[in-house]
């Protein structure tokens, strides 16, 4: 016997579509979900992979990356490909982000990825080229961003450590923290994670790095040094490629 099956029969039973759909959902969430009950992990732990969360200096620039809306130009996610390899270098790893909130994957690209972006150019470089892009790269077509040049809010820089805190971020608020996080990363990243010192911690690094080459800490500042800090915590040199395979 031949059914003749029509389409409009979903389309016109609200019950039926309803029941269809969440199936649908439910199969691709299971596709997505089951496979991470079968892995060991998900967060790449080899030799050479030893990522920090930010300091107070580059968590602020990138707070202000995601202001300016970066992120709709900028993708921070280098695909296991050829040619991303040959213009971008190392494909993205898990560990790269696991203290990024939200993180900054994506394939739009109106502009270079920027997932290794750091240490690529001077601090002067990245200065003229958010000032004023097209005196770096003609073609470009990013606008420029001179308020940058004001100074930084700091008031609430230990609330943002605190509330990335919520979240898993291994900022430390009591001693016992500080030295779990010596442990970890060692006295200097440690002594940039304690929250009570953040301000302090922040002054400290813009005035060392004087990114914009004025006085006083700008957003300028900030966002240049989150600029400089991206794809430089991974010394590929050291990397076991075999492991990574396994944590795909």
């Amino acid at each position: 016997m031949r059914i003749n099956f029509k389409h409009e029969w979903i389309e016109t039973n609200i019950g039926l579509m309803l029941v269809l759909t969440m199936l649908a959902i439910s199969v691709g969430g299971l596709v997505e979900i089951a496979p991470l009950f079968f892995i060991n992990k998900t967060i790449e732990k080899t030799e050479g992979v030893d990522v920090r969360p930010y300091s107070p200096l580059e968590m602020r620039g990138r707070d202000i990356y995601i202001r300016e809306g970066c992120y709709v130009c900028h993708s921070q996610m280098i695909r296991p490909f050829r040619d991303e390899k040959m213009r971008y270098g190392h494909y993205s790893l898990a560990a790269e982000s696991q203290y990024d909130h939200p993180f900054q994957w994506g394939s739009k690209r109106t502009g270079p990825d920027l997932a290794r972006v750091g240490g690529k150019y001077s601090n002067e470089w990245h200065v003229q080229h958010l000032l004023a892009p097209r005196s770096m790269v003609p073609e470009s077509v990013m606008p420029n961003y001179p308020w940058l040049m004001t100074l930084l809010d700091q008031s609430d820089v230990a609330d943002r450590m605190k509330a990335l805190r919520t979240v898993g971020v291994p900022y430390s608020l009591t001693e016992a923290e500080r030295e779990a996080n010596v442990k970890k990363f060692g006295e200097q990243v440690a002594e940039q994670l304690h929250i009570p010192d953040a301000n302090k911690n922040l002054v400290e690094q813009a005035n060392l790095g004087n990114y914009d080459g004025k006085p006083g800490v700008s957003e300028m500042d900030a966002l240049v040094a989150y600029l400089q800090v991206l794809g430089t915590m991974v010394d590929f040199t050291k990397v076991n490629e075999d492991e990574l395979v396994h944590s795909r």
